[in-house]
């Protein structure tokens, strides 16, 4: 099916009658999002709260993540968007009916969020875990979820208000990284159908706002700390204000001559987050993640760009109680280092 210039895949066609069956009318909807919420998590839950709230009329709806939003650009997108995120543990779960999962599967939470049973779950990374849901929409190949709620969207043909158009185009920008990262066409048409309508000049706005100053130090840490092997370059940054300087970091090295994967990681309250950013080419980064620590962490990614996290208390009993800065640091290398012979034999 073809809805204003975009083919309409069939899992669309098929899911969004399913979608619209599981939906009351004056229905309540707690839209839910895992981690620190990013655009393409933010705009896909705004797409699919407006879905629902002009076919069936929501009574009801909220906003919530496991973390708080803590990138300055992501803070800015949301504040631009007026959006209230709240954290899920100050939500009463049990007064919404239905919960939606967005950008993350059930089985991305840590044990304490157990007791969350999404009915719908729509993702585009890689199927983790043993889980159900009414309606489950996974699409792995997809490079945002942003692209996907377009096609349902479309399938419910009501009209898209101008700052939802932003929020999308900007979720599809941001989690391709600007198509550098694992992209399809569906992807780009997306992208080409919002920019007609969105707000660039928001965009750009939240754009040129990226590092904030006392984030230099880390930087510097870096800079000064940095394992390179040939081309695969690591680093340590010890205890860190939030796992954006991780991605900041990443991002950032990446860009650098005769890099293809950069690994960063960082402690952040009782976790070791490590993120990992490649070139989408020599590497999968997705699963180097899994490989080397998913016996211990949570997490997952695709071929250019992946995260873990690991319960400070695992990591004390793998590395035999000794968590110095020295000693993580060993760990990670020793860890990446039996991934890379794992993958040669």
């Amino acid at each position: 099916m073809n809805v204003d210039s975009i083919p309409i895949k069939k899992e669309t066609e098929l899911n969004f009658p399913k979608l619209m069956d599981m939906v009351q009318p004056d229905d309540s909807l707690l839209l839910l999002m895992h981690g620190s919420p990013d655009p393409d998590a933010i705009a896909s839950a705004m797409a699919l709260r407006e879905i629902l709230q002009k076919t069936k009329g929501l009574a009801r709806s909220a906003f919530a993540s496991t973390e708080p939003v803590i990138r300055h650009q992501n803070l800015e997108f949301a504040a631009a968007l007026h959006l209230h995120i709240q954290l899920v543990h100050q939500v009463d779960i049990q007064s919404y009916r239905l919960i939606a999962l967005m950008d993350a599967q059930p089985s991305f939470f840590s044990h304490s969020l157990n007791y969350i049973k999404p009915q719908i779950v729509f993702d585009h990374h890689p199927y983790e875990g043993q889980w159900s849901a009414g309606l489950a929409d996974v699409r792995p190949y997809y490079g945002s979820l942003s692209s996907m709620l377009t096609e349902y969207l479309l399938c419910a043909r009501i009209k898209i208000p101008r700052i939802l158009h932003t929020a999308l185009l900007y979720g599809i920008k941001t989690d391709t990284d600007n198509f550098d990262r694992a992209t399809i066409i569906e992807d780009i048409r997306a992208y080409a159908y919002h920019t007609r309508y969105a707000n660039m000049q928001l965009i750009r706005r939240i754009e040129l706002n990226q590092t904030p100053a006392r984030f230099l130090k880390y930087f510097n840490y870096a800079y000064h700390h940095m394992n390179n092997f040939r081309g695969r370059r690591v680093c340590f940054l010890g205890d860190i204000e939030s796992a954006d300087v991780c991605v900041q970091i990443a991002d950032f090295y990446l860009r650098l001559i005769g890099t293809y994967y950069v690994v960063v990681a960082g402690i952040v309250e009782d976790r070791l987050t490590i993120i990992f950013r490649g070139d989408g080419y020599r590497q999968n980064c997705g699963l180097i993640a899994r490989r080397a620590f998913g016996e211990i962490g949570q997490g997952g990614g695709h071929r250019s760009a992946a995260r873990m996290e690991i319960p400070m208390q695992e990591l004390k009993e793998s590395i035999d109680g000794d968590v110095s800065a020295r000693n993580i640091e060993i760990f990670i290398l020793m860890s990446l280092r039996r991934e890379q012979k794992e993958i040669h034999r």
